[in-house]
C-alpha cells in the first residue's frame, strides 16, 4: 500500500487564504459527490461532517499545518 502526503505551514494570511479555498474546494466536491452517489447513507453524512468541521477549524486561523494524506488501498 503506498501512501502519499503533503503538508503546508500556515503562517500568513494568505497561506490561511489558500487553505481556506482548498478546503472550501475539498467540502464542495464531497458535498456534489454525496448528493449524487450516496444520498442519504450514514456514511456520506459523517464525512461531510468531517470535512465541514476541517473547513469551520480553518477560518480566520493565523498559523497552523495542514497535513494531506492519500493511502492507497
Amino acid at each position: 500500500m503506498a501512501t502519499y502526503q503533503a503538508t503546508f505551514e500556515v503562517d500568513s494570511k494568505s497561506d490561511t487564504y489558500a487553505v481556506e479555498r482548498i478546503l472550501d474546494q475539498a467540502y464542495d466536491a464531497v458535498r456534489e459527490e454525496s448528493r449524487s452517489v450516496r444520498e442519504g447513507s450514514t456514511d456520506s453524512t459523517a464525512l461531510l461532517e468531517s470535512f465541514k468541521r476541517l473547513r469551520e477549524g480553518a477560518k480566520g486561523s493565523t498559523s497552523g499545518t495542514l497535513t494531506i494524506t492519500y493511502e492507497e488501498k
